[in-house]
């Protein structure tokens, strides 16, 4: 059975490299791009109208910039391309609900594994966003306690500390040497009682709550 295809939407106010972008998504067999935006206010109505798989969103647009474009996209996966790896850029894009934070230098292959990544339902920071920066983020004075702490077993604690701390899947099986199963269902359970969408916000909230603490 063929898997459906990835619905994308590209919203970059340069001509250029949303050319660029649809000429590398539309080339790979399981991605189609429908809808393009160079504005903030234009990629929300191209999402609300096409609604996509995954937005790449760039972070400086005309009308509205790509973060508060997100924050009006409740629901929607977006992964966040910039030019700058600026921490305010970086948190506000967390802040808003963004799935993926990368570097517009970020190789094809990456930004093409990034685009499944995220249109999976998983999260993915680029490697030059590090866990400091996410620490320092969560250490911000406007962050509230995360809903859902005191639900959460002393196994379900441990999984979080180290899905804070940047363990694959694979790495918290090996570590809590637990089965393949056990660590999904673990993190179903993170995501369910924390309210979270994805990893990322998994993070963040281990270090609002203080489970993790910022080195």
């Amino acid at each position: 059975m063929t898997p459906p295809m990835i619905r994308v939407v590209i919203a970059d106010d340069q001509a250029l490299l949303r050319g660029s972008f649809r000429l590398l998504v539309d080339n790979e067999p399981d991605m189609t791009v429908v809808g393009e935006a160079d504005t903030g206010l234009s990629a929300v109505s191209v999402v609300d109208r096409e609604k996509p798989d995954v937005v790449l969103m760039d972070i400086r647009m005309p009308e509205l910039d790509g973060i508060e474009a997100t924050r009006r996209l409740p629901g929607t996966r977006v992964l966040i391309l910039t030019t700058f790896d600026l921490d305010e850029y970086v948190y506000g894009a967390l802040r808003a609900g963004a799935s993926g934070f990368l570097l517009k230098d970020t190789p094809p292959v990456e930004l093409l594994s990034a685009i499944r990544v995220v249109a999976a339902g998983d999260a993915l920071l680029a490697p030059s966003v590090t866990r400091r920066l996410i620490a320092e983020f969560a250490r911000q004075p406007e962050h509230n306690e995360p809903r859902g702490l005191e639900l959460l077993t002393t196994r379900e604690r441990e999984v979080l500390t180290l899905v804070a701390k940047g363990l694959s899947n694979n790495e918290i099986m090996d570590t809590l040497h637990i089965s393949p199963g056990t660590a999904k269902t673990h993190i179903g359970n993170l995501l369910s009682k924390l309210h979270a969408r994805d990893r990322a916000q998994l993070v963040i909230a281990a270090y609002e709550s203080g489970l993790v603490q910022a080195r």
